[in-house]
């Protein structure tokens, strides 16, 4: 862990609970990076969608009574792995970080053996649905950082929802181009209802 890394996660320790969020979790204190709702979410820390106020998430279809917001320290406080694959968009060897998505969902109350389907939105309105299952067999993350900076709205972030395509058998053989349609990038909801 580098300094500034060290440093900032050291300052923000003290704002949500090591062990993850809890179903009493306060609320964001930054800007929301990333919405967990649906009807298997246990842990939540904001009620039902707003049309009013939540115009995108309104305007893509998104429903939920109740979600679990995560800003940025929030989410990255959640424990994070690395992955290093060739990236489809410049055809190089990138670093990507972040938490586990089967991580995330946990946080939101969601069991690691559930037999559910998650639903992956980005801000472009891309839409992936994919089983908890292949989730948790493609080891895929909610990348926050590409070779040690923040992913930038704008780019492939805030989040980029994304697996180590280079390592996995259904992907490696495959043209770079068509190694990553489960991935979108700028994910800001996920849902996650029974299969």
């Amino acid at each position: 862990m580098n300094k500034r890394d060290f440093l900032t996660r050291s300052a923000l320790a003290g704002v949500l609970p090591v062990a993850g969020v809890q179903a009493a979790s306060p609320q964001a204190r930054g800007p929301v990076l990333l919405t967990i709702g649906g009807p298997v979410v246990t842990k939540s820390n904001r009620g039902p969608l707003d049309p009013a106020l939540d115009q995108m998430m309104s305007k893509h279809g998104v429903q939920f009574d109740k979600a679990l917001a995560l800003d940025a320290v929030a989410l990255y406080r959640l424990p994070t792995i690395q992955i290093k694959p060739t990236l489809e968009y410049d055809a190089k060897v990138h670093a990507l970080s972040g938490p586990l998505i089967s991580t995330v969902l946990e946080a939101a109350g969601v069991a690691p053996t559930s037999t559910v389907l998650v639903g992956l939105r980005a801000v472009d309105g891309y839409n992936v649905a994919i089983s908890l299952a292949d989730i948790r067999r493609y080891r895929m993350l909610i990348a926050t950082h590409m070779d040690g900076q923040p992913l930038a709205l704008g780019g492939l972030g805030p989040q980029w929802a994304v697996y180590d395509a280079d390592n996995l058998v259904d992907f490696k053989d495959k043209p770079l181009k068509q190694r990553f349609g489960l991935c979108p990038w700028g994910v800001y909801y996920i849902d996650v209802k029974p299969a």
